[in-house]
């Protein structure tokens, strides 16, 4: 039994989260508007936005679940609720929320919610990375919230350590380019990463 903890994530805020169906539906309403999610509406963040729903889109049709994988999500037995903190131009979670709800769709028992970063401060600075408020943040917990099972995110320990090196020596790469790099490597990696980190995670709980 892992210790109860304390955390801001009440039952309130879990069923104003949206289903991955109802955050895409959201994206999409905003788009028709000119908008995005959050209070900035920038050209670049709405440009963002439309490149990641195009993301999503691939991670949709040719993303894939390993057999390995399956097999665990499938063995959970009791109710947890996987909420994640994103936001519409956040690129990363382009490509790590689709995969998402590919696995919580294996298992009735998983209840997977999205909330927004911006309309939920007190939630997103309890998961902070490193003092930043970096998403997406996958939190899984105990359907009666008490306890906390595991965390995820931003991003796959790769990116975070490329990351990392390129804000102490750029080695001078554009920011442009260095994104571009990012963008490559996730469409090369298909998910493998976040398959690996969460498998790990969610096995540390099965086998507790």
């Amino acid at each position: 039994m892992l210790d109860q903890i304390s955390h801001p994530i009440s039952k309130e805020i879990v069923v104003s989260g949206l289903s991955y169906l109802g955050y895409r539906r959201v994206i999409d309403a905003l788009l028709a508007e000119g908008k995005t999610t959050g209070s900035n509406h920038s050209e670049s963040n709405i440009n963002y936005t439309k490149m990641n729903v195009a993301r999503m889109n691939r991670v949709d049709k040719i993303g894939k679940v390993s057999a390995e994988m399956e097999s665990l999500i499938k063995s959970i037995n009791n109710p947890q609720t996987w909420l994640i903190i994103s936001e519409a131009w956040c690129g990363d979670a382009s490509q790590s929320i689709p995969y998402m709800a590919k696995l919580a769709e294996l298992n009735p028992l998983i209840e997977l919610k999205i909330i927004f970063r911006d309309e939920n401060p007190e939630v997103m600075d309890h998961y902070l990375t490193e003092g930043a408020r970096s998403i997406p943040k996958l939190i899984g917990l105990s359907k009666d919230l008490e306890e906390e099972l595991f965390t995820w995110g931003p991003k796959p320990k790769y990116l975070r350590d490329r990351f990392k090196a390129y804000k102490v020596d750029p080695k001078g790469i554009s920011p442009k380019e260095f994104s571009e790099g990012t963008y490559l490597w996730y469409a090369r990696d298909r998910n493998k990463s976040i398959e690996q980190e969460l498998f790990e995670a969610i096995s540390e709980i099965q086998n507790k």
